[in-house]
């Protein structure tokens, strides 16, 4: 979010009205002109033989659940294609399998695939009587032609979740080993567990009003009874909803030119079009596209406080990645918000509402490099276990943790030392954690710290931090030094050759085996030093996050670290040990990144002894987040702005003084 790399092309720009057009059409509930059919995918390595989300039927299996926005009442068709195996063949077919489909948690239609269900008996055998049969053959690359359903759907957000009934159960306490992804590929797996590849909505095929929608309620706060009450209906909507856009009291004019837009659109149509015509250029407006701070009448290069509401557009994008609610604009409206009891109060409330949970989905990714996750890609045959199942299930536990340290103001330390985290069956299993079943997640307490324990322990983390073949000490050494000891190390130098694959002689060795020839370079030495040490405390956790004893070679593994200081310690829980021993270091960390991010710029020098008088206030109180997150909104950085232009220069008296 560094307002010194975003521009608007005309490209960007063409987009963003294409974007108001649809958007306000869907939020007054306007049908659109011909059906749209939304596709929702599934990646081939996905394993559906569990409950695939919370949303899905209790007792289902596989399939899939997506939220859809229903954009009127009326008729909709709802597709399933099924998962096929790299050849075009649909797997799991050699028995009758039920499939359900549930619109809002109703059954809506069920089918039958596979076994007798095209009207021929089961085949006996695979592959004498399939292949051996054309009938078969086709029925294989066609079984899901016919998975449709129309039915009439109310507007608004709806789930829609295509699942198969669970056929077979496992007495608790007994798992089964899972198939490779490689596996599901394989011709020869007709008795597997068929499952779901996209799901298609499509509509609305015949409308029948514009429903009762969230958004409607929202924006219709007047209906007009006569033709004469219109306007001022029209200008009820338009003057609160303009308000809560634009972040700041509406002008006369702001009105004026949203009422003309009305009138263009209610010229020759009815009431609610003429409103969606206004609600577009809302969208499209450049009060709301930017965030516009005006500058007073100040001299070049001189501080100023910027206004209550452009305050409040600074906290609630902060806090929330989204623009100020109606109590938030009132107290900046009313000149309250710069109260320092006022602000307190608000910036209380905001981490307590569920928007707050943006800071997950935007400033911890960030920070710590998470969107990484999707396009990590392991080695499926080094990494057999990996599938897009596991990879949802790093991202899900890692999501649910960060939100659990803001929910609850946890300590800044928690982030390396807490000794409970969040899994599921499929994750449980692969951190080899005993007693957890099903696909829902839960807070479960850590056996032992040793092995795992806070954010170093997660399969996010390390995932990214690693190359798809091997662990990288280097990368997560880096990553350490940049993100939690706020030392990052230089660029490398132009020219350096790459780590070799093998070791001397072309024989196996392992990664650290192989950084100590690295390091013999003279020019690779100096950084290596600083960065390897932690990157090796790590090396028993390996490229997917799962514990191993020995590496890539099938040496013993070697996970202790010697700082440049002389500190060595071993594992990760040396490492947690070393990284805690300094929590101010930490916490200036943490702080200079929260600071970047709500200003939407680099911390430049100037501002570090704002960032390490936070940082100080924070001590008192453990590093909490409350108190940083605080701090960072009381700051100067935060509630002011320099005007632009250089500063005039001192005139000296006679004297030289």
């Amino acid at each position: 979010n560094m307002q010194s790399v975003l521009s608007l092309s005309p490209t960007l720009l063409d987009r963003y009205v294409s974007a108001a057009h649809k958007l306000s059409r869907l939020a007054v509930g306007l049908a659109p002109a011909t059906p749209v059919v939304d596709t929702y995918s599934l990646p081939f390595s996905a394993r559906q033989d569990d409950r695939v989300s919370d949303d899905a039927p209790l007792g289902s299996r596989g399939g899939m659940t997506v939220r859809h926005y229903f954009p009127v009442d009326g008729q909709y068709e709802i597709q399933v294609r099924l998962s096929r195996n790299y050849q075009g063949y649909i797997r799991g077919l050699l028995s009758a399998h039920q499939i359900e489909f549930r619109v809002n948690g109703a059954r809506v239609r069920q089918f039958t695939i596979g076994g007798a269900a095209p009207g021929r008996p089961a085949p006996a055998g695979f592959e004498g009587n399939i292949f051996g049969s054309a009938d078969w053959e086709s029925y294989m690359q066609t079984a899901d032609a016919g998975l449709r359903v129309r039915l009439p759907v109310r507007a608004g957000p709806g789930v829609v979740s295509v699942s198969f009934p669970r056929e077979a159960w496992v007495a608790e306490g007994v798992l089964l080993s899972q198939p490779s992804p490689e596996g599901v590929s394989a011709d020869a797996v007709p008795d597997a567990n068929p499952g779901v590849s996209a799901v298609e909505v499509g509509g609305p095929y015949s409308v029948t009003g514009p429903g009762d929608t969230p958004s409607r309620r929202a924006i219709f706060s007047c209906r007009p009874r006569q033709a004469s009450d219109e306007e001022r209906c029209a200008g009820e909507i338009l003057g609160r909803v303009g308000r809560l856009a634009y972040r700041r009291a509406l002008t006369d004019r702001d009105l004026a030119v949203l009422m003309e837009f009305y009138r263009a659109g209610r010229r020759d149509a009815e009431f609610d079009v003429g409103i969606q015509a206004a609600l577009e250029r809302v969208l499209a407006a450049p009060d709301f596209v930017f965030r516009i701070e005006r500058e007073p009448n100040v001299g070049p290069g001189e501080p100023y406080r910027i206004s209550d509401v452009e305050l409040a557009s600074r906290l609630s994008w902060f806090l929330w990645s989204s623009i100020p609610d109606a109590p938030l604009l009132e107290s900046a409206v009313a000149g309250r918000l710069r109260n320092p009891d006022v602000l307190k109060q608000q910036v209380a409330r905001m981490l307590a509402d569920r928007r707050a949970s943006a800071l997950v989905a935007s400033f911890f990714t960030q920070w710590f490099a998470l969107g990484g996750i999707d396009a990590a890609a392991p080695d499926e045959v080094t990494f057999r276990d990996f599938d897009e199942t596991l990879r949802g299930a790093f991202k899900r536990e890692t999501d649910l943790f960060l939100e659990t340290q803001l929910r609850e103001d946890r300590p800044l330390a928690e982030l390396l030392s807490a000794n409970y985290t969040f899994v599921n069956e499929r994750l449980a299993r692969h951190y080899g954690i005993p007693s957890v079943y099903g696909s829902r997640f839960r807070r479960v307490q850590l056996p032992a710290l040793e092995e795992r324990g806070g954010l170093l322990g997660q399969g996010s983390i390390l995932l990214v931090t690693s190359m798809p073949t091997r662990t990288s000490p280097v990368l997560r050494g880096k990553w350490l030094l940049g993100n939690i000891l706020g030392t990052p190390p230089p660029p490398p130098p132009p020219n350096v050759p790459a780590l070799p694959q093998r070791g001397e002689a072309g024989k196996p060795a392992s990664v650290r085996d192989l950084l100590e020839t690295h390091r013999r370079n003279p020019v690779c030495a100096s950084c290596h030093a600083q960065i390897d040490p932690l990157g090796f405390a790590l090396e028993n956790l390996d490229a997917i996050g799962a514990w191993r004893t020995k590496s890539e070679a099938g040496t013993p593994l070697d996970a202790t670290g010697r700082l440049v200081t002389g500190v060595e310690f071993s594992g990760l829980a040396g490492l947690r040990a070393v990284l805690l021993s300094r929590p101010e270091q930490f916490a200036r960390t943490a702080t200079e990144h929260l600071l970047a991010y709500a200003l939407g710029r680099e911390v430049e020098p100037l501002d570090m002894p704002v960032v390490r008088g936070i940082a100080r206030a924070a001590a008192a109180k453990e590093y909490r987040w409350s108190a940083l997150i605080l701090g960072i909104v009381q700051s100067a950085p935060f509630q002011m702005r320099q005007a632009e232009g250089e500063p005039a220069p001192l005139v000296k008296s006679a004297s030289g003084r």
